[in-house]
């Protein structure tokens, strides 16, 4: 296995668990039982990519014929909620901090996604159009947290808080370019990922939001 292979596997593990465990801790906060949670937890982890898949019309999708990923999903879902429901009261109490924490995992999943989502369209022969692959990158990077908001009954937070999808955007733009211009796959990955991730926690930080109408 290639250094490059090695990056780009760790990256998607990266971004499996971290959606997995964000996209539990809003089914938690939705107060969803526990295939809720398990399932809520897989669509945010698996639904940006389905898309993405559908998009450069890859089928079947690649999850299913590469389980692991799912299954990952479902055992760090498991996790999160035996270990909320094992401390539910002190998980309530410190709501806030768990909300901190979650920001940070969802945007670790949105940088390392975006980047896999952009490296696919790469090898699937889109290279020379680069609208495409970031629109890919981008849609896999945030398709499945909108899929979970959708199923929770909540405006997918893409569309009203703080920059997301512009995160992801920025990111996109930075690797096709860096892996285009000839920059190793595990520099253009590092820092695509540091700039997905910078923007994400500093928009959460000073509350920086795109400019909208309000009633």
């Amino acid at each position: 296995m290639s250094l490059t292979e090695i990056v780009l596997m760790t990256t998607e593990l990266l971004g499996t668990v971290s959606f997995a465990l964000s996209g539990a801790l809003v089914a938690i906060d939705r107060e969803l039982d526990a295939f809720g949670v398990v399932f809520i937890a897989c669509i945010t982890t698996t639904g940006g990519g389905i898309i993405r898949d559908v998009m450069i019309g890859r089928t079947p999708p690649w999850i299913f014929e590469n389980v692991h990923i799912l299954l990952i999903a479902v055992f760090v879902s498991i996790l999160t909620f035996l270990i909320a429901y094992r401390y539910r009261d002190e998980y309530h109490r410190y709501r806030a901090r768990t909300d901190a924490v979650n920001g940070v995992f969802d945007a670790i999943g949105l940088a390392a996604f975006t980047v896999i989502g952009t490296q696919t369209a790469l090898d699937a022969g889109f290279g020379s159009n680069v609208t495409l692959c970031v629109a890919v990158g981008m849609t896999t990077g945030i398709g499945g947290g909108i899929l979970r908001d959708m199923m929770t009954n909540a405006m997918p937070y893409v569309f009203i808080k703080h920059i997301y999808a512009l995160a992801s955007i920025a990111g996109s733009i930075v690797y096709y370019f860096a892996i285009t211009w000839g920059m190793p796959t595990e520099l253009a990955t590092f820092v695509a990922m540091v700039l997905v991730v910078a923007i994400r926690l500093y928009a959460a930080r000073f509350r920086w939001s795109m400019p909208r109408i309000r009633k």
